[in-house]
């Protein structure tokens, strides 16, 4: 109902259609309407009280309501609008929560971004359900999304690995175990620190792995990065994420000392103390492309990176999903291609978040300071199953097991998804795992319990509209019909917590309806069992763009 509401006022009014619909509101108190459109902004341009125009724009209005509308009237500065409850139980009943396709482009959302040589951890979550979540709704609405996912397979932190492998566990075989990967690097770390001499021994392997002058070095390399790979691949799983195109920091050296050697040649680039920078002066600094012994750092990669992608694909957009603490680089980033006359960097966005935190701190890869996916799946799913167990699940073996491991997976995304993006987050797993609350497996109970009343349904029964509705029938209708709003929203903001928020907001109306509203055996048997049914596939639209897997019994 809200898009024929805001066509209306753009028609009227003359207002760029978006803009109004960043206006519409929902009034506090039910009796005040459905809709409220607030006439502040237009006295400037009418020149007129704000309260006057409401009055008039109601006259205007009432010539021609759509369908749908009942009636409209002014409150002070607001002209509110009331809905037609039959009109829209009809509606909503039919089309569910639609989402409104546009005519979209061909997308890439660059997200995850895992280094090899290194563990992944539960701060690495956030961004990877981020981009999955964000990849899901550009698809929603009519994207072509390309995922890709740019490793880190090479640099400082490997020559690290390499060198306490060679150095100091050369006798252990090497095997995938994120425990044990981590582990050596971990290692690396704490004896470089404790002796500041050897750092010049890995900067001779980063030397020679940058040139691959050594073979063996770089048969190591090559091995230890598939295992890093393969391991990354049954993180993803896990995560119901995947990708379509893989782009690595090893493909792209030579390519990245072309470049910057192209910048230097043009003067947006100079040598300084034998490191090759970009003095951008002011707010954005010194960006360093290459260091004193020639080896290219991440942002001269990022350069090539960029050519590429456009290369490869006929992008309309570029999103790279990126920690906060990236955002400067991503700005010199896009400001070096834009110096360089690269047509296509106004075509590239991105999408920041914050910090995953343990409770008793910040997470870090270098002091082993985290949790690893691995042990945090464990734990987790363990949770989950005594989560079950103690509502009395009759499930047991592979079933629960299976059951738990998509609890815990739900718990997880969704702890760090219904955050705003910007803020840093304290993961709490107790709270998490919650079967009450803003938690995932809420959600996924609340359509559970939906999915149990459907297999309760004495025959299908006719839902006409023949009678006054129950304000929680009402309510539940209405946010239903929001679902196209919520999604272009967060689709224009990259926004996917938006998204979790409504998922939220949408089960708790059910459960109040559930709880008001008795469904199996009542008169109104046939109605309320379509309206669960149409709820229970619209949380499942919800869930699914946030990449969560529904469960139809608990």
């Amino acid at each position: 109902m809200k898009d024929e509401i805001v066509k209306l006022i753009a028609k009227v009014t003359g207002l760029n259609v978006g803009d109004v619909g960043n206006l519409i509101e929902v009034p506090p108190k039910e009796e005040m309407g459905d809709f409220a459109f607030p006439c502040f902004g237009l006295a400037s341009r009418m020149e007129k009280n704000p309260l006057v125009i409401a009055k008039e724009l109601v006259k205007k209005f009432g010539k021609g309501l759509p369908k749908g509308i009942g009636k409209v009237s002014s409150n002070g500065a607001y002209v509110n609008f009331f809905v037609d409850k039959k009109v829209l139980a009809e509606r909503v009943l039919v089309g569910g929560g639609k989402i409104r396709k546009r005519k979209g482009g061909k997308v890439m959302i660059e997200f995850s971004q895992a280094n090899t040589h290194k563990a992944f951890h539960i701060g690495h979550i956030r961004g990877t359900s981020i981009g999955e979540s964000l990849a899901r709704i550009s698809e929603a609405v009519g994207d072509k999304v390309v995922r890709a996912n740019y490793q880190g397979d090479t640099g400082m932190h490997v020559a690290k690995w390499i060198w306490c492998y060679n150095k100091y566990h050369k006798k252990e075989k090497l095997r995938g175990d994120e425990g044990w990967v981590a582990g050596v690097y971990v290692d690396a770390v704490k004896r470089l620190g404790a002796n500041d001499k050897f750092q010049e021994e890995v900067d001779e392997i980063n030397r020679k792995l940058d040139s691959k002058e050594d073979k063996a070095l770089n048969d190591l390399w090559k091995k230890t990065q598939k295992l890093s790979l393969d391991a990354l691949e049954v993180v993803y799983r896990d995560l119901n994420t995947r990708f379509d195109k893989y782009y690595f920091e090893s493909e792209f050296e030579g390519a990245a000392k072309k470049v910057v050697a192209g910048l230097v040649k043009k003067g947006i680039a100079k040598v300084d103390d034998g490191a090759t920078i970009i003095d951008f002066d002011g707010k954005l600094n010194v960006w360093v492309l290459l260091r004193g012994d020639g080896t290219v750092l991440y942002s001269g990669k990022d350069i090539a990176l960029a050519q590429e992608k456009f290369k490869d694909f006929d992008l309309g957009r570029s999103v790279y999903v990126i920690a906060d603490a990236q955002n400067l680089h991503f700005v010199q980033l896009v400001e070096t291609l834009r110096l360089m006359g690269f047509k296509d960097a106004g075509k590239m966005k991105h999408r920041a978040y914050g910090l995953v935190r343990l409770p008793s701190g910040k997470m870090s890869s270098r002091t082993g300071n985290n949790i690893l996916y691995s042990d945090f799946k464990k734990e987790i799913v363990t949770l989950a199953m005594e989560g079950l167990r103690s509502r009395e699940s009759e499930v047991r073996g592979r079933e629960l097991e299976d059951r738990a491991l998509k609890i815990a997976i739900a718990a997880i995304k969704y702890s760090m998804l219904k955050q705003d993006m910007n803020k840093t987050i304290v993961f709490d797993k107790k709270e998490a795992l919650r079967f009450e609350g803003d938690t995932g497996p809420y959600l996924l109970y609340s359509y559970a319990r939906a999915a149990s009343l459907l297999r309760k349904r004495r025959g299908r029964g006719p839902w006409a509209v023949g009678r006054g509705l129950d304000v929680s029938e009402v309510r539940l209708l209405k946010k239903i019909d929001g679902l196209g709003d919520v999604v272009v929203r967060a689709y224009e903001s990259l926004a996917p917590n938006l998204i979790a928020n409504y998922c939220f907001e949408l089960a708790q109306i059910f459960n109040e309806f559930y709880h008001s509203c008795p469904v199996i055996g009542s008169d109104e048997e046939g109605f309320r069992l379509k309206l669960v049914d149409v709820f229970k596939g619209t949380l499942k639209k919800g869930l699914d763009l946030l990449g969560i897997e529904t469960l139809e019994e608990m």
